[in-house]
C-alpha cells in the first residue's frame, strides 16, 4: 500500500482497479474448475496414473493461487471497511501466513511442471521401460519431496521476506527453472524423431509416439499458459523490491490488480486445456455431469 501511495506522486500513471465482482467470478470459477479436475481422477480408476497425479497437483497449485488471490482482496475489503488493522499483530501474522500461501502456490506450480516435463521426457525416451521407471509409489513419493520442500520454502521465505539474501534466490529460482524447463523441452523435441525411427518397427511404436507428442505438446501449451501469467507478477515483485521510487517502476506496478487477476485467469485456463486435450478426462467429466454408466 505504501508503495501504491508513492507511485501515485511519482508517476502520472493511473491505478487500474478490477472491479470486486469480476475478481471474485474468476477466482470461484478457477476454484471450481480445478476441483472438478481432482473429483475426476479420484472418481475414474483409469485415470490413476503418475502422469494425471501430477496433473492434480498442478491443479491444487492453481487452487490455492486463486484462493490466495481471493484471501488477500477480502483482506483488503476489510482492512478500508476499518474492521483490520493494517499493521496489527494478528495482521501481520495473516498476511504472512496469505503470502506463504502465494510463494506456496508458486512454487508447486512450478515442480509440478517440471515434474510433468520429466515425465514426459521419460514417456518418449524410454517408453518401453516407462511402466518400470515412474511407478504410482515412486510418483507419490516425489509429489511427496515436492511438496514438503515446497511447503518449508513458502515458510521460510515469508517469515524473511524482507531481507534481499531471501528475495534473491527466491526471484532467481523463477527463471533457472524455467529454463531447465525450457532445455528439456528443446532435447526432448530435437531427439524426438530420431528417437521414433529407433523403434519404427515395432507395431505399435507409431500410436505410442503420436500420443507421446501429444503430452509434450500439452506440457508446452502448460508452460506458455503459465509464463504469461505468472511472470508479470513476479516482475511486479521484483521491481517493489529493488526499485519501488523509479517512476518507470511505480507506472509498471499501478497494474497490480491486473497482474493478480492473471494469476487467476492461470486457474480457469489449465483445465480447459485438460479437458480438450485429454479424451479420458472429457469422458470422465461427461459421466460426472450425465449421471452415465
Amino acid at each position: 500500500k505504501n508503495i501504491s501511495d508513492f507511485s501515485l506522486n511519482i508517476t502520472d500513471c493511473t491505478q487500474v482497479i478490477v472491479p470486486e465482482e469480476v475478481f471474485f467470478t474468476v477466482a470461484a470459477a478457477g476454484i471450481l474448475e480445478n476441483l472438478l479436475i481432482l473429483i475426476a481422477v479420484i472418481r475414474n480408476k483409469n485415470l490413476h496414473l503418475p502422469m494425471y497425479f501430477f496433473i492434480c497437483s498442478l491443479a491444487i497449485s492453481d487452487m490455492l493461487g486463486s484462493l490466495y488471490k481471493t484471501l488477500e482482496n477480502i483482506f483488503i475489503i476489510l482492512c478500508k471497511m476499518g474492521y483490520l488493522t493494517p499493521r496489527g499483530d494478528f495482521e501481520k501474522k495473516l498476511d504472512d501466513a496469505m503470502d506463504s500461501m502465494f510463494i506456496l502456490s508458486l512454487l508447486g506450480s512450478i515442480f509440478s511442471l517440471l515434474a510433468i516435463a520429466a515425465d514426459r521426457y521419460i514417456t518418449i525416451f524410454y517408453a518401453l521401460r516407462y511402466h518400470n521407471i515412474m511407478t504410482l509409489r515412486r510418483a507419490l513419493v516425489i509429489l511427496a519431496i515436492i511438496w514438503t520442500f515446497c511447503a518449508g520454502s513458502s515458510i521460510a521465505i515469508a517469515l524473511f521476506s524482507y531481507e534481499a539474501a531471501t528475495v534473491i534466490p527466491f526471484t532467481i529460482l523463477f527463471p533457472l527453472m524455467m529454463f531447465f524447463i525450457l532445455c528439456l523441452y528443446v532435447h526432448m523435441f530435437l531427439l524426438a524423431r530420431s528417437h521414433a525411427k529407433k523403434i519404427a518397427s515395432l507395431p505399435t511404436s507409431t500410436v505410442h509416439q503420436r500420443t507421446n507428442m501429444k503430452g509434450a505438446i500439452t506440457l508446452t501449451i502448460f508452460l506458455g499458459v503459465f509464463l504469461c501469467c505468472w511472470a508479470p507478477f513476479v516482475l511486479h515483485i521484483l521491481l517493489a523490491r529493488f526499485c519501488p521510487h523509479n517512476p518507470y517502476c511505480a507506472c509498471y506496478m499501478s497494474i497490480f490488480h491486473v497482474n493478480g487477476t492473471l494469476i487467476m485467469c492461470n486457474a480457469i485456463i489449465d483445465p480447459m486445456i485438460f479437458a480438450f486435450r485429454s479424451p479420458e478426462l472429457r469422458s470422465t467429466f461427461k459421466k460426472m455431469f450425465c449421471c452415465a454408466r
